[in-house]
């Protein structure tokens, strides 16, 4: 006869028989979401006031509630919460200490609603206090790219396209190229807060409370910014999760890709940028090497954060209303995105902080080849169509290779023969600063224009996307296990 669990679920009244115990470690979810505690304690506070509110609660039941409950919060923040093998949930948790606290009264406490609107509503708020930190913590990683470009004075590299060297570029250009994609992943995060903001709570467990419940100033008294329309989609809605999840996996992405760049440029064939050691790694085996292991960590958890919103999407597709069990896998995919984030972006801010610029080699690797864009532009600016002056540059490239010249070291003679306007003129024209010179339209990889730029980043930064409640995210709201 299989093993049985020994416990009292909420919900044992209707069962003649306890839970067999491997079904019941497989249904608990208590390791996961207990992170929740200090949120389901403020949620089950305001709760008890809008029970006083319609008349189900007297002030002297809710006011021993409320102490109650604020007992548990005092509890879970110095460490001394008990937790019970009977607790299947966070709030199975605080409801049992509750009644052990205030006696059957604390029975009350679960009137007019039910664990389906109350876990929803809990996630919500969670994240809604949770996006402050990771706002920030972005911000320091593209504070780190603005400073490493605002540092980099008229330094140049060579851009690239398809991994070949293309065309010269501001190393400052190149360091705004990856603070830009992670403002649009800030910016998401702004977008996304009012959809997180919609209280679920008085949803009950899918068609509506049985008690007049004031959903609106319950909403206001707990920071939300709106109520949910409809009760059935309430409970069921998780959009909120999976739309962060692309948030927080299109923002792995953009750091992963950064990370990548950076790895390629720190290799001895590269050799642009060098990582301090105390940001590096050596080898167990090999004594000369230095591995660049914190920005491969920083690629590979990309991978991390699209599985999560693989895993969510896969769970939310064909669930039928309302509230089904599969949602139970929401907060494990919700935690372990933001646990990444935060974990990796501190560090990866730091490094680049850190990161050393080995100006010679960098500038060192735009030769003239690089600037035959700008010599088909000056054929053009002489009267050429473009195609022709592309293919006229073409043979020029095709001579410099056949005799193992760079461009600018052909002697004028072989050019005139190519094309007669390829005159002394045309050689002063491969030089990076020209090219560099050139470019100074808006978005553009010229001097003036990045100084434009450098300021509109410095002017984003000032920008804050979410609201003053979520800014700073209170300790005493905040659990971590």
């Amino acid at each position: 006869m299989a093993e049985t669990s020994a416990s009292s679920p909420l919900w044992a009244g209707r069962f003649e028989q306890p839970m067999d115990a491997a079904a019941w470690a497989l249904n608990a979810s208590l390791s996961v979401d207990r992170r929740l505690a200090l949120v389901d304690v403020r949620v089950n506070q305001v709760w008890a006031e809008a029970l006083e509110e319609a008349g189900v609660l007297s002030a002297a039941e809710r006011a021993a509630l409320v102490a109650g409950l604020e007992t548990l919060r005092q509890e879970f923040q110095s460490g001394n919460f008990v937790f019970q093998p009977t607790d299947e949930d966070i709030h199975t948790a605080v409801e049992r200490r509750l009644r052990e606290l205030v006696g059957p009264l604390g029975g009350k406490i679960a009137t007019g609603r039910s664990r389906n609107d109350l876990v929803a509503t809990d996630l919500r708020l969670w994240l809604m206090e949770q996006l402050g930190a990771l706002e920030g913590a972005l911000l320091e990683v593209q504070k780190a790219l603005l400073d490493q470009a605002e540092a980099s004075g008229d330094l140049y590299l060579p851009g690239y396209t398809h991994l070949q060297r293309a065309q010269p570029v501001l190393l400052a250009h190149w360091w705004l190229a990856y603070f830009w994609p992670l403002e649009r992943d800030r910016q998401r995060l702004g977008d996304l807060y009012p959809r997180i903001a919609v209280m679920p709570m008085g949803a009950a467990a899918l068609a509506g409370s049985g008690f007049p419940i004031d959903r609106e100033h319950l909403a206001r008294r707990l920071g939300f910014l709106a109520v949910a329309s409809n009760s059935l989609d309430a409970v069921a809605d998780r959009d909120f999760a999976a739309e962060f999840l692309f948030v927080a996996a299109m923002l792995g992405i953009h750091l992963s890709q950064l990370a990548e760049m950076v790895i390629l440029f720190c290799s001895q064939e590269f050799g642009f940028l060098e990582i301090p050691d105390a940001f590096a790694t050596g080898s167990s085996l090999m004594p000369q090497k230095k591995n660049p292991d914190l920005f491969e960590l920083t690629r590979a958890k990309a991978g991390t954060l699209l599985g999560h919103l693989t895993a969510l999407l896969a769970v939310l597709k064909g669930l039928p209303l309302a509230y089904n069990k599969d949602l139970q896998e929401d907060k494990a995919q919700v935690f372990g995105a933001m646990d990444t984030l935060l974990s990796v972006l501190p560090v990866l801010a730091a490094a680049i902080r850190a990161l050393r610029v080995r100006a010679e080699r960098m500038q060192g690797a735009v030769s003239a080849e690089l600037m035959a864009t700008d010599l088909a532009d000056y054929l053009v600016e002489q009267g050429l169509p473009f195609r022709e002056a592309h293919a006229v540059v073409g043979q020029v490239v095709r001579l410099a290779l056949a005799r193992g010249q760079s461009l600018d070291a052909l002697d004028q003679e072989a050019l005139l023969a190519i094309h007669p306007l390829l005159d002394e003129r045309a050689l002063a024209i491969l030089q990076p600063r020209h090219s560099l010179a050139r470019r100074n339209l808006s978005g553009g990889s010229g001097p003036l224009a990045v100084r434009t730029q450098l300021h509109a980043a410095r002017a984003a930064l000032l920008q804050r996307v979410l609201p003053d409640s979520s800014e700073n995210v209170r300790e005493e709201r905040t659990s971590r296990s």
